[in-house]
């Protein structure tokens, strides 16, 4: 196979090496299911996507995302750097205000959110595949496995969006920071906790993402769980229409996110910037 283009972008941190690192694969209409999923467990990151033409009227590109265990319909840092990787690589987007990805989950629309060359753009956060009231069983694994006790949790959801995320709301951000995990108890769950930080700290909240058998245990800045957040929060009244939250700075990572309630959608926004150019030989597998 020819050499294709290979970009690593570093997404949701405007310092680079402090967000959430994805691989990109160009051009990538001749890689196989094999191969995609192959060198996605051997870049041994978060998420790697592959981008290819569109298949869906109104799409700009089609991107499919991997993690080491399997295909994704939707994630939300893959789909910033996806974006700035085929923008970086000469993409032309068919509308002056916005970009439409086609993904696994359908068409997803993102926006610059300064200039087109700029590194900051938002994706308008996608419908939930499962939502509502999570049961007593899970929020007891969950706490389980997250040290927590029934007093630190305010509010527990389904936020899935596609990677099958579990919400839950702390009492405050001291408590997202000071949990020390069990994955013992975890199985197949995907947590993410949000509480929220004093006014004048360094952000209105912080996040944390735990995660099991994706190579992966805390994920460091994540668009899907911060998206799911924010339809849920906003939505239910329990976050001001536009926020911004902190992520990553248990693992010495600092993100930012940027969570806006625009019409009838909430976006979700961070900068990105490619890092790493050059080519990669994907052999048949």
């Amino acid at each position: 196979m020819t050499a294709l283009r290979f970009s690593q972008v570093d997404v949701f941190s405007a310092e680079p090496f402090r967000g959430n690192p994805l691989a990109v694969v160009h051009d990538a209409e001749g890689v196989s299911d094999e191969q995609m999923a192959a060198f996605a467990r051997w870049t041994n990151l978060s998420e790697t996507t592959f981008l290819l033409p569109p298949t869906v009227e109104g799409a700009d590109y089609r991107v499919r995302i991997f993690t080491t265990n399997g295909e994704l319909p939707f994630a939300g840092h893959p789909t910033l750097g996806s974006c700035r990787a085929w923008l970086d690589a000469g993409g032309q987007p068919a509308a002056d205000d916005r970009i439409v990805q086609e993904c696994g989950i359908g068409l997803v629309p993102l926006r610059m959110t300064g200039r087109r060359d700029g590194d900051r753009m938002a994706f308008a956060a996608p419908e939930f595949l499962r939502q509502g009231p999570v049961d007593d069983a899970t929020l007891a694994q969950a706490a389980a496995t997250l040290g927590l006790t029934t007093d630190d949790v305010l509010h527990a959801n389904w936020i899935d969006n596609g990677p099958g995320w579990t919400g839950l709301v702390l009492r405050d951000a001291d408590i997202v920071l000071g949990i020390r995990p069990d994955y013992g108890p975890m199985g197949d769950l995907r947590i993410g906790v949000i509480g929220a930080h004093s006014k004048g700290g360094p952000a209105d909240y912080e996040v944390r993402a735990f995660v099991s058998g994706e190579g992966v245990y805390e994920d460091p800045v994540t668009g899907s769980l911060n998206a799911g957040f924010g339809k849920w929060l906003i939505g239910a009244g329990l976050a001001p229409a536009s926020y911004t939250a902190r992520q990553g700075t248990a693992i010495r990572r600092d993100g930012r996110v940027y969570v806006e309630h625009d019409g009838s959608d909430v976006w979700v926004g961070g900068d990105a910037a490619v890092l790493i150019t050059g080519t990669v030989d994907l052999k048949p597998v």
